[in-house]
């Protein structure tokens, strides 16, 4: 089972022209899409967070339900649920104002035990900025990689939400010895302020870095890098591109039987290209429709 650890919250997305045109409540947060989006591709799945048990709360379960997600180490509280007002851009990026003062995700406490079963848990975005949460997923994450799990991470850099950058990217180094698999997309290692090679050297055994529309690339800790383009397609928005990302990789890598650190620097070209093209195909679809709306396997064919 692939354990998804973050943050699940409504994204108001606007349905027309203008910032606040026709809000429209949307099902997000970037660990909740790549839930989703595990589930739809086939991969046993479960979530690790706090929900509200407000409606939106109810509604954001009923989604994971939805993709077969089990839910059932999901921790619930009365505080109302994080919002996300998305402004989507003419090429459809999308940025964010968030609201997440005395909001339900932000009070998770690790778990005493990880869940039975559990062959490899992903991490990132919001969850691992706003306290006290981020405390105790930083916890869960290096209580993970001591006992053998396979670890991702994606950073998803929302800096609107991060007060002290340079505390933050400190923080951030120091998760890297914890960490199997970092991706995250160009914007965000710009900003962080490395390069694949320092953080490859800092602990993972991959790092995947995105490139919009012009595909992805891979570092392995071996000096490898495989460069993949991106699939062409009309552009409606990147809502949750890059949480699919993260789900596509995580999916191929255990139908390959490569959920293990080394066995990242083991696939090799072949393995590599065949990863990266699934996970491109995936992106394309999402990007292809309004809102995170990640594929089902029926969508991107065989990996």
């Amino acid at each position: 089972m692939i354990v998804v650890a973050g943050e699940a919250l409504i994204d108001l997305v606007p349905q027309g022209a203008g910032a606040l045109a026709d809000l429209k409540p949307a099902l997000g947060g970037g660990p909740y899409n790549t839930a989703v989006a595990l589930g739809r591709l086939g991969s046993p799945t479960a979530f690790c967070s706090r929900v509200s048990g407000d409606a939106f709360g109810e509604a954001l379960l009923d989604g994971l339900r939805r993709a077969g997600v089990d839910v059932s180490g999901v921790q619930r509280g009365g505080e109302p649920t994080t919002l996300a007002v998305a402004t989507v851009g003419a090429d459809g990026s999308a940025a964010y104002s968030f609201y997440v003062e005395g909001t339900a995700d932000r009070l998770f406490e690790a778990p005493a035990e990880l869940p039975a079963g559990v062959r490899a848990m992903s991490f990132g975005t919001c969850s691992l900025v706003l306290e006290p949460g981020a405390s105790a997923y930083e916890k869960l994450l290096r209580t993970a990689a001591a006992e053998g799990v396979f670890t991702a991470l994606d950073p998803n850099i929302r800096a609107g939400l991060i007060p002290d950058p340079d505390a933050y990217r400190e923080r951030f180094l120091g998760w890297l010895p914890s960490v199997s698999l970092l991706k995250l997309s160009a914007e965000d290692a710009r900003w962080l302020g490395g390069t694949p090679r320092e953080w490859l050297a800092a602990g993972p055994s991959a790092v995947v870095i995105t490139h919009g529309g012009d595909g992805l690339t891979a570092y392995t800790a071996d000096g490898a890098e495989y460069p993949v383009p991106g699939e062409t397609t009309e552009v409606v928005d990147t809502i949750g591109a890059g949480d699919t990302v993260n789900a596509a990789l995580l999916h191929g890598l255990a139908a390959l039987g490569a959920l293990d650190a080394a066995a990242l620097t083991g696939l090799g070209s072949a393995g590599w290209t065949r990863l990266l093209r699934f996970a491109a195909r995936a992106a394309a679809v999402t990007c292809a429709r309004a809102g995170a709306e990640p594929p089902y396997a029926s969508e991107v064919g065989e990996l």
